[in-house]
């Protein structure tokens, strides 16, 4: 009985500073108790709810991953924490529409043995994994993942490394602990390259498009023999079970579209031909040839996502070409024919790139809807490609398009994502400048609600007790898991005083708050039933950032961790 009433006050305690209560100390009846919710509203700042429209000095208000409140007259809740952006500029978060982004890289294995029969090698060996799931793979810590979003983008559609049939992809947020809360959409569709193994079959795309039409369609009669089993099971062979042949099901069906990466102009030209030959639905990603078969391919009905990936344009030469009188003044030689054939090639290879550069405009002066992929860009030159396809004749409000509304709508998620509204989740960028500006650059990025302060003006040394002065939301591991709270430090003339917020919303008055160095200390009580419990903080201030533990006595110590709320 005491025992009991020991473990009631513990889990009690951990109430009052922020934790769910242990789970065997609760009546079976009562409401597991709400953390502090994530509510943030951003004020004074130019909102562009969607492409082609603004709402000056607008207010968005966000409460627990969604968007509770859009305009210029809205009402901030209490509990808001408060962004000044000030001139700066609100755009629904950017999405990417087919990459590899959080997905770990498996390991090179040493070299395998050849199989005895190159022709007829193990399904894994081929490349032919469709039943792999990307889940298995994402990595909520891998650098990708915050490098892309630092660019402003929130959503990607990420498929598995591997070449031929590696797996399936999902759509994922760019925020999470683990690969499961990262992940929106799981199975989002079936990713497929026309790229074959070495040495053994398929090894050419054309053994690989064989391959993938034998593939389908043994599947799709395998798939018709167990719904005719199902039907009637009397004196019928019993179906085997087939993980590959299954992974096709959902794309039989309908229920997914294959995922190709098609890069090329006659890769592009293959895939649609697989597409007119077996009949399913198509999502291209990495598109970088597609300006030269429009046509074609907006009668397909596939979905598009062009690459982000563009040529380097090279040194300028601001060199006046020499005529012949210069050439005979300077006594250089006249032009040979392998000079002027270099002269053509390099032209070309200009106009090519010019090209490549125009496709985004081309496809949308078309009126083809199309997003973007990022699958083979490297995230620094992101930015300066969509402004190099913008001076190349895309319009802005149409570069915002295929970063936000286009691709929501391509992966059915245009209900959720893509706009800045009411009820929609809270995937936002904050930019400093118009978005597309050379000089603009990216402040602040929420996903699902989540807060990322990307760059913000230096802030002055603090000067004595004025290091800990301010507003923190902090978080505690504990074995009941990790649990979110809220901190006030006030400094009056160097004597320090605050309260602290816990999960329930309820204030307890800080004592022997003290300061030495960046060392931050102090305690506070919790009392019940006539215990009253001491509980002892101290802290490391790291700038906008600190980390120490919090001791409730005799239940130990628990990591706390914290971060200066925006003012």
């Amino acid at each position: 009985m005491i025992q009991r009433i020991d473990n009631r006050f513990t889990g009690i305690l951990f109430l009052a500073i922020g934790m769910f209560a242990l789970r065997g100390a609760i009546a079976q009846d009562e409401k597991p108790v709400a953390p502090v919710g994530r509510s943030y509203a951003l004020t004074h700042v130019n909102i562009i709810p969607s492409p082609g429209k603004k709402i000056e000095k607008g207010t968005v208000v966000m409460k627990d991953g969604l968007i509770t409140a859009v305009g210029t007259n809205v009402s901030i809740p209490s509990d808001a924490i408060i962004i000044k952006a000030d001139s700066m500029y609100v755009y629904a978060g950017f999405i990417d529409g087919l990459s590899r982004t959080g997905v770990t890289k498996p390991k090179d294995e040493p070299g395998q043995p050849r199989p005895k029969d190159p022709g007829n090698p193990p399904a894994e060996r081929a490349g032919i994994t469709p039943q792999n799931d990307v889940r298995n793979w994402l990595n909520p810590s891998e650098k990708s993942v915050e490098e892309l979003r630092n660019l402003g983008f929130t959503v990607s559609q990420v498929v598995p490394y591997g070449h031929f049939l590696p797996g399936t992809s999902a759509v994922i947020l760019l925020s999470g602990k683990s690969s499961d809360e990262m992940v929106l959409v799981d199975q989002s569709g079936l990713y497929s390259e026309l790229t074959g193994a070495q040495f053994i079959y398929p090894n050419t795309v054309m053994a690989v498009m064989a391959k993938w039409r034998d593939l389908y369609r043994n599947a799709m009669l395998t798939k018709n023999y167990q719904a005719m089993y199902a039907a009637n099971r009397n004196a019928l062979l019993r179906p085997q079970n087939d993980r590959i042949q299954e992974a096709f099901y959902p794309v039989i069906d309908q229920k997914i579209p294959v995922v190709f990466k098609a890069e090329g102009l006659l890769e592009t030209q293959r895939v649609l031909t697989l597409k007119r030959d077996l009949g399913f639905s198509l999502t291209m990603g990495d598109l970088r040839e597609g300006f030269l078969i429009m046509d074609k391919i907006k009668s397909s009905g596939a979905k598009l996502f062009l690459s982000l990936d563009l040529p380097d344009e090279g040194k300028k030469d601001d060199k006046k070409p020499k005529d012949k009188k210069d050439s005979v003044k300077t006594g250089t030689k006249p032009k040979t024919a392998l000079d002027l054939e270099k002269e053509g090639l390099e032209k070309r290879k200009k106009e090519s790139i010019a090209r490549l550069t125009a496709q985004a405009a081309e496809f949308s002066k078309a009126g083809m809807v199309f997003g973007f992929s990022v699958l083979t860009a490297k995230t620094k030159d992101i930015p300066a490609n969509l402004r190099r396809m913008i001076a190349a004749g895309l319009t802005e409000e149409a570069a915002l398009t295929a970063l936000t509304t286009a691709p929501a709508k391509l992966l059915g998620l245009d209900d959720r994502l893509g706009t800045i509204e009411n009820g929609k989740i809270a995937n936002l960028v904050v930019s400093d400048k118009p978005y597309f500006n050379e000089k603009a650059k990216v402040r602040y990025v929420f996903v699902d609600g989540n807060f990322y302060q990307l760059e913000s003006k230096s802030p002055a040394k603090p000067d004595g007790k004025t290091v800990a002065k301010g507003n923190w939301s902090y978080t505690t591991e504990t074995p009941n898991g990790s649990n979110n709270g809220k901190l006030t430090i006030k400094d009056d003339n160097g004597n320090l005083s605050g309260i602290i917020i816990n999960s329930m919303g309820k204030e307890t008055e800080l004592k022997e708050v003290q300061l030495s160095g960046n060392t931050l200390s102090f305690t506070f009580e919790f009392s019940m039933g006539g215990n009253t419990q001491k509980v002892e903080v101290s802290v490391k201030i790291d700038g906008d950032t600190f980390e120490g533990t919090l001791s409730p006595g005799k239940f130990g110590n628990f990591p706390m961790k914290g971060t200066r709320d925006p003012k």
